[in-house]
C-alpha cells in the first residue's frame, strides 16, 4: 500500500511538473541588457549629483537599462559649470553616475573621447589625421633642377617631406631622397595656422640640386601632411586634432591619457564606443610606404606615377586597390584591433561603427565586441495611417542591405549583441510621435539588431526651462519631450522584443560572399581614399551584383549573412555545414565577381572538395593587386579550369532547391520575419509592414512542432493553432497593419491556447459630449471644454493652438450589447498617444498604429470611458518662437532644422493634436 501511495505521489508530481512546464510564461526575466539603452549628451560637462541622480531615476522609471555619456560643447550661460574632461570633478561625476547607476541596475558605456571622432587636446601634430600630399615638378633633358622642395602654400600646418622621385619618360626610377639638403632658413618658420613655431629638421624646407641627364622627368615630392580636422562638437577640454587612425603609436598615446584616468576604475563602465568613421581625407599615415611594402610585396615608391596617374587604366586601377588594401589592414590591425586589445586590458568592452570607413566592414565590425550600425532619416512603411509628411523628413538611409553588415559580422564572429543608432534625424525637431519610432526599430531588429540605443538623450538640469537642453540632431527622450508621458511603453515593446531577439543564436542559413576588391579596384577620380559610408550607398552598393542577390535572397525568403575573405580563410567543414566561430551554415554563395583573391578561390575550391554547398552565380575574372598579377592571374585561370566541374556557375536558387535549402515562403505574404534558434527550437519575429491584414495560415520551415504566439506588445501569449504537412508547419495568425508577434516553436503544446477573435456584426460609434480636461503640460493649461464633435484640440482657443501636453476625454456611454464578452475598442487617429480606463479601470496604452485595444465585459448599461492623450511638444515650440522667445542658447552648431538650415519654427502650421477620431467598439466572437 505504501508502495502504491508512493508511485501515486511520485506520478502525480511529475504530471503536475509538465502542467507547470507548459503553463509558465515563455517570456525570459527583463535585464537591462534587454532595455534600449541611450546616448546621453552631456553639454560642456556641466552636470551636478542631483540632476545626474534625478535624469537616472528618470530613465530607469521608463525602461531604458544603460546610457552611453557623450560630452558635448556647451550652453550659453553655463560657463561656470563646465567641467574640464577628464579632470578630478570630471571623473568624480563619472564615478557618481556609476555609482547610481550601479544602485538601478543599469550600466554604463561612454565615448573615449568627447564629441566625435576621436582625438582632443592631448594629439599632438605628429600623431594628427594624415593625408598623402604629392608636388610634381617637370624636368627636361639635360637640365638642371635646383629650388626648394616645399608643399603647396595653401596647406596650413606643416608636412614633413619624405620621398623625392623622379620618373624617367623612358620608364626608369630614380630616388633622389639621398640627395636633398637642407636649406638654411632662421629659427622659426611661419607655418601652423598662422603661428611662429620652431620646426624640428624634418619638417624645414629641402633642397634639390640634381640634373636630368637621360630624358625628360617628372619629379614626384611625397610629403607627409596633416588634415588638420579638429574633433566635432568637442567639449570643454576636449578640443584638438583628429587622431591618425592608422598608427598603432598614435593610439597608444592617445590612451595615455586614460590609463591614469581609469586606474582603479577598471571594469566600471561596460564599454568604451567609437562613433562612425568621421574622419575626412585621411587616407595616409607617415609610415605608410614601409608598411605597404610589408603588406603589399612592392615598393609603392616605384610606382607613384601610376597611383597617381587620374586616368582609368588596368595597372593604376590595380595600385590603387591594393593603397586602399592596405588603409583596410592599418585601420583594422593598427587602431580597431589594438583599441579593442587596450578596452580588455581595462576589464571593458568595446562598441563600433564601422559604416564610413575605408576598409573592409565585416573584418572592422567583427573587431570590436559589439558592432553597432545606424539609421538617419525616415524610411517608407504602407501601414495606413503611418505619417510621413514630406515637410517634416529626410529621406532615410535604413537599407536592410547595409544593415547586414553589421549583424553578418556579430553572427560569423560569435558576438551575440548587435546594437544600432536609433531614430537620429527621423523627423524634424518636437516632431517625431512613438508611433513613427515603431516601424523603424522594428526593421532594424529584423535585420539582426538585438540591443538598441536611443538617439538620444540630452542632459537636461531642473534650472534649464523648457524645452531644456537639446542636441541638435536627436529626438531628445527626457522628460522635456511630451512623448516621455507613454514612452514607457515604446521602451516596453522593444525590450520586450531584445529579451527573445537576444536568445539563443542567429539562425540564418546562407552564407553570401562580400568581393570587396570590386569596389577597391573602381576608378573614383582624383581619390585614393574610399570610404563605405552609410549615407551614399549608391557610391559602392547600389547596382552590385553583391546587392542584387543579396535582395533576391531576401524577398525568396532565405535568411543571410555575409562574409569576407578573411572569415573564408578560417572556415572548416564538419559533415558539410561549414563551421564558423560564430555558428554553421548550409551553404555559401558567390556572387558574380571581377576580382577575387587567389587564397580565396582556393579556400572555396577546398571546401566545396570537403562536402560544403559552395553556389557560383558566377566565377572571378581576375585575381586583386599589382604585384605578379599577371602570373597570380594565370594561376587563377589554372584552378578554374582545373576545378570547371566544381564550379560551374548556377541559378543559385535552382542549386539551394537541389541542396534542400528551404526558403522561408511566409514573405509571399509580405510578412517580414527573422530567425533564432534556441537549443535547436525556433523563434520567429514576424512583422507586418503591409497594407493588408494577414488572416491565414502561415508557412513556418519546420517540421511537427507546436508553436507559440507571443504578443510583444502586451507580453499576451498562447498556442497556435496549427497544421503540419511534410516538413512544414502551417500555423494560423491574423495580423493588421503594423502589428508584429513573435512564433516560438516547442516539442509540448502549451494548455494556454492562443484565442482568435473576429467581428461579430458591425460596429458601434461612440458619440456624445466628451469632457475635455488639460492635465499637464504647457505654456499654460487651456480652458477645459465639452465636445460633441472628436477634432484637433487647436481649433478651441489661441490657448490650446499653442498647447503641448496631456488632456483627458470623458464620455458616459450605453453598452450597445450586454450580452457581447469581448470588444475592440478602436480610438481611430491619435494625435499622439493614448492611456485609456474604462469604468475607471485602466485598460492600457495605445502609442502605435493600430490604435486598437481589446476590452472585456463591458457592464450592462452606463459605462465610462476615459481617455488621456498626450500630443507633440511641436505647438509650443512654434508659439515660442513666434512670440520671440529665444531658447536656442548652444554653442557650436546650435540648432538646426532635418536639412541644416536655420531652425525656424514660426513658418510651422499647428499640428493636429488630441483625439480625433471617430471611436467606435466592435464585437467579437471567437473564431474555430
Amino acid at each position: 500500500m505504501k508502495k502504491f501511495c508512493f508511485l501515486t505521489l511520485l506520478f502525480f508530481s511529475f504530471f503536475q511538473a509538465i502542467s507547470q512546464e507548459k503553463n509558465k510564461s515563455p517570456w525570459p526575466n527583463s535585464t537591462n541588457l534587454n532595455q534600449p539603452w541611450a546616448r546621453w549628451w552631456w553639454m560642456g560637462s556641466a552636470v551636478d549629483k542631483p540632476n545626474l541622480k534625478r535624469s537616472l531615476i528618470d530613465f530607469h522609471n521608463a525602461g531604458i537599462g544603460g546610457v552611453e555619456i557623450t560630452p558635448i560643447y556647451g550652453v550659453k550661460g553655463e560657463e561656470r559649470n563646465f567641467i574640464e574632461y577628464l579632470s578630478p570633478k570630471w571623473l568624480d561625476m563619472l564615478d557618481y553616475t556609476i555609482r547610481i547607476s550601479d544602485s538601478l541596475k543599469m550600466q554604463v558605456d561612454m565615448v573615449l573621447g568627447t564629441g566625435w571622432p576621436y582625438g582632443g587636446s592631448h594629439v599632438t601634430l605628429p600623431h594628427a589625421a594624415t593625408k598623402l600630399i604629392v608636388e610634381k615638378y617637370q624636368v627636361k633633358k639635360s637640365e638642371t633642377f635646383n629650388r626648394n622642395i616645399t608643399v603647396n602654400a595653401k596647406e596650413k600646418n606643416p608636412a614633413d617631406l619624405l620621398y623625392v622621385v623622379a620618373y624617367g619618360n623612358d620608364g626608369s626610377v630614380i630616388d633622389l631622397t639621398g640627395d636633398l639638403k637642407n636649406k638654411k632658413t632662421n629659427t622659426t618658420d611661419k607655418g601652423l595656422e598662422g603661428s611662429s613655431i620652431k620646426l624640428p629638421n624634418n619638417l624645414k624646407p629641402k633642397q634639390l640640386n640634381w640634373k636630368a641627364k637621360k630624358t625628360d622627368y617628372t619629379i614626384y615630392a611625397v610629403f607627409s601632411g596633416k588634415t588638420g580636422q579638429q574633433v566635432k562638437r568637442a567639449a570643454p577640454g576636449g578640443s584638438g586634432y583628429t587622431l591618425d587612425h592608422y598608427s598603432a603609436e598614435a593610439l597608444k598615446a592617445y590612451v595615455a591619457p586614460f590609463n591614469d584616468a581609469f586606474k582603479g576604475r577598471e571594469g566600471k563602465i561596460r564599454a568604451v564606443f567609437n562613433d562612425s568613421f568621421e574622419v575626412y581625407g585621411t587616407d595616409f599615415t607617415p609610415n605608410f610606404f614601409e608598411e605597404f611594402k610589408k603588406l603589399r610585396g612592392y615598393d609603392l615608391k616605384n610606382q607613384l606615377s601610376l597611383l597617381l596617374n587620374e586616368t582609368d587604366n588596368e595597372e593604376g586601377n590595380r595600385i590603387r586597390s591594393d593603397y586602399r588594401q592596405t588603409i583596410s589592414d592599418l585601420l583594422l590591425h593598427k587602431f580597431d584591433k589594438s583599441w579593442t586589445n587596450w578596452a580588455h586590458s581595462k576589464n571593458f568592452k568595446t562598441k563600433l561603427q564601422a559604416h564610413g570607413s575605408p576598409g573592409n566592414l565585416i573584418d572592422l565590425y567583427a573587431s570590436a565586441d559589439i558592432p553597432e550600425c545606424e539609421t538617419f532619416g525616415s524610411m517608407p512603411f504602407d501601414i495606413p495611417g503611418l505619417r510621413r509628411d514630406k515637410e517634416d523628413i529626410r529621406e532615410g538611409d535604413a537599407d536592410p542591405v547595409m544593415l547586414k553588415f553589421s549583424s553578418s559580422a556579430a553572427h560569423i564572429s560569435g558576438k551575440n549583441l548587435v546594437s544600432s543608432e536609433t531614430f537620429t534625424w527621423l523627423r524634424e525637431h518636437f516632431k517625431t510621435a512613438l508611433s513613427q519610432c515603431k516601424p523603424e526599430a522594428e526593421d532594424l531588429m529584423l535585420n539582426g539588431v538585438n540591443h538598441i540605443f536611443l538617439h538620444g538623450s540630452t542632459y537636461s538640469p531642473d534650472r534649464a526651462v523648457w524645452p531644456g537642453w537639446q542636441f541638435y540632431a536627436s529626438v531628445n527622450f527626457n522628460s522635456n519631450n511630451t512623448i516621455w508621458e507613454d514612452a514607457p511603453s515604446l521602451f516596453s515593446y522593444i525590450s520586450n522584443c531584445q529579451s527573445l531577439l537576444q536568445q539563443g543564436k542567429p539562425d540564418n542559413e546562407i552564407l553570401l560572399y562580400w568581393p570587396i576588391f570590386d569596389a577597391w579596384d573602381n576608378y573614383q577620380k582624383g581619390t585614393l581614399f574610399f570610404q563605405f559610408k552609410i549615407h551614399s550607398l549608391s557610391e559602392w552598393l547600389y547596382g552590385t551584383s553583391f546587392y542584387d542577390t543579396t535582395k533576391n535572397l531576401i524577398k525568396k525568403g532565405y535568411s543571410t549573412d555575409f562574409i569576407s575573405d578573411h572569415f573564408i580563410a578560417e572556415a572548416k567543414v564538419v559533415n558539410g555545414t561549414i563551421i564558423l566561430s560564430g555558428g554553421s551554415y548550409k551553404s555559401l554563395i558567390v556572387p558574380a565577381c571581377k576580382k577575387m583573391p587567389l587564397e580565396t578561390l582556393q579556400k572555396l575550391i577546398e571546401l566545396k572538395k570537403a562536402g560544403a554547398s559552395i553556389i557560383f552565380e558566377g566565377l572571378p575574372q581576375s585575381v586583386p593587386g599589382f604585384n605578379d598579377y599577371k602570373n597570380r592571374e594565370q594561376n587563377l585561370k589554372k584552378i578554374l579550369a582545373d576545378n570547371v566541374s566544381l564550379i560551374t556557375p548556377e541559378d543559385i536558387f535552382k542549386a539551394l532547391e537541389n541542396k534542400n535549402i528551404k526558403p522561408e515562403s511566409l514573405v509571399n505574404t509580405g510578412l517580414k520575419f527573422i530567425r533564432r534558434d534556441v537549443d535547436g527550437e525556433k523563434i520567429y519575429y514576424v512583422v507586418n509592414h503591409t497594407k493588408e491584414t494577414i488572416d491565414d495560415f502561415i508557412p513556418l520551415q519546420i517540421a511537427n512542432r507546436e508553436v507559440l504566439i507571443l504578443n510583444p506588445l502586451t507580453k499576451e501569449f498562447g498556442n497556435a493553432m496549427v497544421t503540419k504537412k511534410d516538413q512544414t508547419t502551417l500555423v494560423k495568425l491574423k495580423m493588421e497593419p503594423g502589428q508584429s508577434f513573435f512564433l516560438k516553436t516547442e516539442k509540448i503544446a502549451s494548455q494556454k491556447k492562443w484565442t482568435y477573435y473576429k467581428s461579430d456584426g458591425k460596429s458601434f460609434p461612440l458619440k456624445g459630449n466628451w469632457n475635455l480636461t488639460f492635465d499637464k503640460g504647457g505654456p499654460k493649461l487651456p480652458q477645459n471644454d465639452v465636445v460633441s464633435t472628436l477634432e484637433s484640440w487647436t481649433k478651441l482657443s489661441p490657448d490650446a493652438e499653442a498647447f503641448s501636453g496631456s488632456a483627458t476625454y470623458t464620455l458616459q456611454f450605453e453598452n450597445p450589447n450586454s450580452s457581447v464578452k469581448n470588444w475592440i475598442l478602436d480610438l481611430g487617429d491619435v494625435r499622439e498617444s493614448a492611456k485609456i480606463w474604462i469604468n475607471e479601470e485602466f485598460v492600457g496604452t495605445l502609442w502605435s498604429i493600430p490604435y486598437k485595444l481589446q476590452i472585456k465585459n463591458l457592464k450592462a448599461g452606463k459605462n465610462s470611458l476615459k481617455i488621456q492623450v498626450t500630443n507633440l511638444p511641436a505647438n509650443r515650440i512654434r508659439d515660442m518662437e513666434l512670440k520671440g522667445q529665444e531658447w536656442k542658447i548652444f554653442y557650436e552648431i546650435n540648432m538646426v532644422d532635418k536639412d541644416y538650415k536655420k531652425f525656424d519654427a514660426t513658418k510651422w502650421n499647428p499640428m493636429p493634436s488630441g483625439l480625433l477620431g471617430p471611436v467606435t467598439l466592435t464585437p467579437l466572437k471567437e473564431q474555430n
